[in-house]
Order: structure tokens, then sequence, then C-alpha cells
């Protein structure tokens, strides 16, 4: 037993098996808060200000923020294993796509943005945190894991096809999760004199230390994250990608989150995820940055009558949201006959703004190429 929980024995004989009982928020003894950690804290919170700033002064910040999502989306689901790029999740098939690599992202977007709605009528707690799984899990593998639903199984945490004797972590048994989740959100809705940041990295430890779902944990327990950052009020919108760090540091992740349940020094790890916040909020403010950049060098490329709204500033509109476009959707998209968005494709590719990337004479993809090498980083 340690201050983050302790071993519990389950069945007997040739069956018995291990399982670990986290202990409950808030870590007891407290954290000690040293001046290092303290440090990192200022730090962090600075530069969550700095990229909340310049996400309210952005002209168009929900034109990033649906690229924002994706990427994050995309991260995110790199780190369980998910093998797809930026450009299969922009295509303008996704949506139709059979590859379920592509659902497994295309379905976190949509998560992400029922989470972001739903946190203005419910706070973060277990019912969220089911329906937000349900989201993610519909119609990809997985989908006969209980999508929705907490575990009524042991679970396990190993190589791939590993059997519960080689598993690298058993978390707790059914009855000890469902008490740890109970806990769990009643910790997240009570006040401590822990600073928030401080909090959301107790809460995204303790949840995947408990792993609640057949699958799935990683990704919901990141989306918390940009949830929890939202509910406290330290960002007002989805702008900040922490996959990006996790996943570019993806074993000291793994090895400092079982270091506390080895151990329990849940100070290393704090101090891991303040380290991370702080470099994700700088990357997401230097992507916002060049993404502004861009948009206004390129309006201004634009011949002068059609910087306001007409068909071909209509367009230009639709490629920062949508940066892969092919002709028909993207006329019934906005509403335009199929020549009139033809001819305004034609005029961008004349510009420079868009490239033609097939060479099909029917069907025929343009990307927003510019647009994409900014967000393609990292992924």
């Amino acid at each position: 037993m340690n201050r983050a929980g302790k071993l519990v024995d389950n069945l007997s004989g040739e069956t018995m098996y291990k399982s670990f009982k986290p202990a409950p928020l808030p870590p007891n003894p407290i954290l000690e808060i040293n001046g290092d950690m303290v440090k990192k804290l200022v730090e962090a919170n600075r530069e969550l200000v700095k990229l909340d700033t310049a996400a309210k002064l952005l002209p168009n910040v929900e034109l990033f923020i649906s690229m924002y999502v994706r990427k994050e989306a995309l991260i995110s689901s790199q780190i369980e294993g998910t093998q797809c790029t930026l450009d299969d999740v922009l295509d303008p098939e996704a949506e139709n796509n059979i590859n379920l690599d592509v659902t497994d992202v295309v379905n976190y977007v949509s998560a992400c943005s029922y989470a972001i709605d739903r946190l203005k009528s419910l706070p973060l707690c277990c019912r969220l945190f089911r329906e937000i799984h349900e989201k993610l899990m519909n119609g990809v593998r997985g989908k006969e894991k209980n999508p929705g639903e907490f575990r009524k199984s042991q679970n396990w945490i190993g190589a791939a096809n590993c059997t519960l004797r080689e598993a690298r972590y058993i978390p707790p048994n059914v009855d000890d999760m469902n008490q740890a989740m109970q806990e769990l959100e009643s910790y997240m809705n009570e006040e401590d004199d822990n600073d928030p940041l401080i909090r959301i990295a107790l809460i995204h430890y303790q949840f995947e230390t408990i792993h609640p779902f057949l699958d799935g944990n990683g990704r919901v327990g990141r989306l918390i994250i940009l949830l929890y950052l939202m509910e406290q009020r330290l960002l007002s919108k989805p702008v900040i990608y922490i996959s990006y760090f996790l996943k570019k540091n993806q074993i000291e992740y793994y090895d400092r989150i079982s270091e506390v349940r080895r151990s329990g020094n849940y100070e290393q790890w704090v101090s891991f995820f303040l380290e991370a916040v702080t470099a994700a909020a700088k990357d997401s403010l230097f992507t916002i940055e060049l993404l502004s950049d861009l948009h206004e060098r390129n309006i201004s490329r634009l011949p002068r009558t059609n910087r306001t709204k007409d068909n071909l500033r209509a367009l230009f509109d639709y490629i920062e949201r949508f940066p892969i476009i092919d002709i028909k959707r993207t006329s019934l998209a906005l509403g335009l006959s199929y020549n009139t968005v033809s001819t305004a494709v034609s005029k961008l590719v004349d510009i420079g703004i868009l490239k033609e990337t097939t060479n099909a004479s029917r069907n025929r993809v343009f990307s927003y190429e510019e647009y994409l090498s900014i967000l393609r980083k990292d992924t």
C-alpha cells in the first residue's frame, strides 16, 4: 500500500490475480509543491492565458477550432495505434470511409463537439463520460465492448493479445472501479486548495488508472483534460491539443503514470503534466499565428471585389474549414451550381491558393496545401 492505492487479491487458487485499487483524490498526505513545480504551474497558466486571448481575438476562430479538434482527434487516436493521416481525415469521403482508422478519428471529432455542447447542461460526471464513450465507439472496432457503459468484467494492459497473467497493469476490479469512479466524480465537482491545472493532472491520472471502459479509455481521458480546462474557464474555446506533447513523449507519459501507482509519487507526474500543458499551449499559439497570417495573406490575394461575400469568397471561407475538396460536394454544401463552383475553384488554382491533387477528369480533388502543411506538423 502507498498513498496512490494498493493491490487487491481476486479469485483464488490457479486463477488468483491482483488488481490495483486506487486511493481517492486528493492525495494523502497532500502534494508537496516545491519551487520548481510552482514555476511550472505559473508558466502553464501564463501560456494558457496567452492562448485564450489569441483565440478570442481571432476573427475566424471557428475555422481554426474545426481544424484543431480534428488534429487533436488524430493525434490522440494515433497514441492508441490508429494508423491514418490528417489528409485521410480531411478527405471529402471521410464520413463514408470504410477504413476503421479514419472512422475512429471522425468519431472522436463528433464526440468532442458533442461533449463541449453537453457541458452547457451537465457538469463533468460519469454520465457525461459514458455518453462521450458511446459517441466514440459508434460503429468502430471495439463496438462490441459495451459503448456507453462502464465495464462489467476485468480488463488489463499489456502487449497485444497478452493474458491476464502477462499484464503490465491490472486496473481495479469491477466493484472497486465503480466505487473509484463515484469518488472521482465527487472530487471533480468539489473545491479544494489546488490550482485547477494540478487538479486536472490528478483527475487524468486517476481516470487512466481506473480504466472504466473496455476500450477507448485513453481517448476519453485526454478529452476530459480539454473539457476540464473549458469548464474551469481556463480556455473559452477548444484550441489546445495536449495529445501533441503526450504522443511525442509517449513512453515517458506512460512511465510517469505507472510510477504514481508504483511508488505513490504524484509530484513527478504533476510536473510532467504541467510541462505538457505549457508545450501544447505554446504550440497551439504558434499554429494560430501561422494560420492567421496565412488567412490575411490569401484574402489580400483575392481580386478586390471578392474580399467580401461573393462566390469566390464563399469558396475561400469553405476551404478554410475543409481544406481538401471536390467540386460536387462543395457545390451542394454552398448551395451553388456545379459550374459556379468549378469556375471559382479554377480562379483559386490560378491565384495559387488551391492545388489539384488528382489527375482524374471526373471527381477531381483540390487541396489548400499551404494550410495543410501548417496543420500536418507533428501528425
